[in-house]
């Protein structure tokens, strides 16, 4: 490259970064969970908390994610269908190019199958771990990008979905194998942390509290380390995804966050 080529390249202005708008839908309630499990220390024995169950639309540019898909269609109760969520704000199911799932568990893949023309974006470990499940309850949500009808992207570690920094799925494994969190920046709001179900209330963020059903004690309390060094160095907002609290961190749909 020659000089003037070089100096020409130095003084292109750089693209400008894409903007970034997020939303919380609503996907559903687990009432009354028996809440003993979710602590391996007895710290919840004899309570039941209700836990709302929680889905994300992202959008950065012209491109759309969801991060989580909820609980079935059968069980949303009063919540309306991801779909018909999304035609509140002009989108069709057909504009989504991404489906990242923080985990394995159903009510995080629930409505899925709403998405057949979606990438999947999930842990690697998960994805193993349904792909060699001989319950077909476990892998129905997700059975076009386990048997290979729909793309897939095993995630390892860390992945910056669109290469900017903005969108972050974090490795943040211990609930499952490959569970996953999220890591959003907005103009406006700055940095958002989505937990997946590494906490499962405020309390459990407060106290480090590990359900006794984790897959590893260990990797889910390295993981907590890490969210929370995120957080604080970030100043990010933390939203812990089941706690009902933590809604009114974002505005409520359809009106979204920049």
């Amino acid at each position: 490259m020659n000089l003037f080529a070089l100096a020409a390249l130095l003084m292109t202005p750089a693209p400008a970064p894409a903007e970034v708008e997020l939303w919380r839908l609503p996907c559903g309630v687990l009432n009354g969970e028996d809440f003993a499990g979710f602590s391996d220390t007895h710290r919840f024995d004899g309570e039941k908390r209700d836990l709302v169950v929680s889905c994300y639309l992202i959008r950065h540019g012209s491109e759309y994610l969801i991060w989580d898909t909820g609980l079935p269609e059968a069980a949303l109760g009063d919540s309306k269908p991801l779909p018909e969520q999304l035609a509140q704000i002009g989108l069709k199911p057909a504009q989504i190019r991404y489906i990242a799932i923080s985990h394995r568990h159903a009510d995080h893949t629930g409505q899925a199958l709403a998405f057949p023309g979606a990438t999947l974006l999930m842990g690697a470990e998960d994805i193993e771990q349904l792909k060699a499940s001989t319950d077909a309850g476990d892998r129905a949500g997700l059975l076009p990008w386990l048997d290979g009808g729909a793309k897939a992207e095993p995630v390892r570690g860390d992945k910056d979905v669109f290469g900017d920094g903005s969108v972050t799925i974090l490795a943040t494994p211990g609930h499952t194998a490959g569970h996953h969190s999220l890591l959003v920046h907005l103009a406006d709001k700055g940095w958002v942390l989505l937990s997946g179900d590494l906490f499962h209330q405020q309390v459990s963020y407060e106290e480090d509290q590990v359900p006794a059903f984790n897959a590893n004690r260990a990797d889910t309390l390295a993981s907590i380390a890490r969210f929370k060094g995120i957080a604080k160095n970030l100043n990010a907002t933390v939203i812990v995804q089941h706690e009902v609290l933590d809604i009114a961190e974002l505005p409520y749909f359809p009106e979204g966050a920049r």
